[in-house]
């Protein structure tokens, strides 16, 4: 293979440098850049997308003072931010945005730096997007959400914060299901603690199937009884009109844990709770703290 000439990194994103590029056949951009250009976006990055994946700050400065655009895009339309938010380089997602980066650009499959930030668990990048304007949903339900991402990584620092700006603990993906759903598929319980804690509906799930479906088909014996504590109804049928008990591992805890709550339903004081909850509604739970309620009753109302 010939040697790679010190500009090659230059040359990987075309018409994005100031002058003109010298012409290179087939076989010279397989041998610069290992991939050629009409096999995808990684052929089409320009300097700032590496510097910007590398938390090169220095460089990335210096690219945006040579002229490089902030919102330039490869043919998948993804952006410097998108590089730096997935690698979770702080310095470089915030210069981005000050030099006018889009932080609700979608690459061509409706990603978006948002959920880059989720796929990293960067909750500082997430955070400093949320403060620039960047979108908790995007307009299509088809498109990949960054609650579910970070449902499904186990993020909950990411899940804590797209949730206190305002993200939906019910928003609903065709393909996934609910983000509590996500978080019981994946086993990772204080995701589902901080969905339920936000006031999402236990029984929502994707299709027929509820996240007590998910959460026993994984064999989660941490995640079944937070579920029933918070109403699960161990009664819904998934598409194969099978109960959740039906669905437990023979004499798994799983198993154990579902057939003691049906012969010892819930008691009148977790009923209680749950009816008040229901009634006070979702966005108004996390007024619970300033009502003037001893702090004993707010603790009982909170599930803490």
């Amino acid at each position: 293979m010939p040697e790679v000439p010190s500009g090659a990194e230059v040359s990987r994103k075309r018409g994005a440098e100031p002058g003109t590029l010298p012409e290179q056949g087939p076989e010279r951009k397989k041998a610069c850049w290992g991939i050629l250009t009409s096999q995808g976006s990684w052929a089409d990055r320009s300097p700032l997308h590496e510097a910007a994946s590398q938390g090169r700050l220095l460089a990335l400065r210096t690219l945006l003072a040579q002229g490089y655009h902030a919102n330039i895009v490869t043919i998948d339309h993804v952006t410097p931010l998108h590089e730096a938010c997935l690698s979770g380089h702080v310095a470089c997602v915030r210069a981005l945005i000050n030099a006018g980066a889009n932080v609700n650009a979608a690459t061509i499959d409706g990603v978006t730096p948002l959920y880059n930030c989720c796929a990293s668990g960067s909750v500082s990048c997430l955070d400093i997007l949320l403060q620039n304007g960047a979108h908790t949903h995007t307009p299509h339900t088809h498109f990949p959400s960054a609650l579910h991402e970070a449902c499904k990584r186990g993020s909950s620092q990411c899940v804590e914060s797209l949730l206190s700006h305002g993200a939906d603990p019910d928003y609903e993906v065709s393909h996934l299901g609910s983000p509590l759903y996500m978080s019981c598929l994946h086993r990772h319980t204080a995701c589902t603690k901080i969905l339920l804690h936000r006031g999402a509906s236990v029984n929502v799930g994707r299709g027929e199937d509820s996240p007590l479906h998910a959460a026993v088909r994984q064999d989660s014996a941490d995640q079944v009884p937070l579920l029933l504590d918070y109403g699960a109804d161990v009664n819904l049928r998934d598409g194969n009109n099978q109960r959740p008990v039906e669905l437990a591992p023979p004499g798994g805890r799983t198993q154990q844990l579902l057939l003691a709550f049906e012969v010892s339903p819930r008691s009148l004081c977790q009923l209680c709770r749950l009816q008040i909850r229901n009634l006070i509604g979702r966005s108004r739970l996390k007024q619970l703290p300033r009502l003037p309620l001893p702090s004993l009753l707010t603790h009982y109302l909170e599930h803490t």
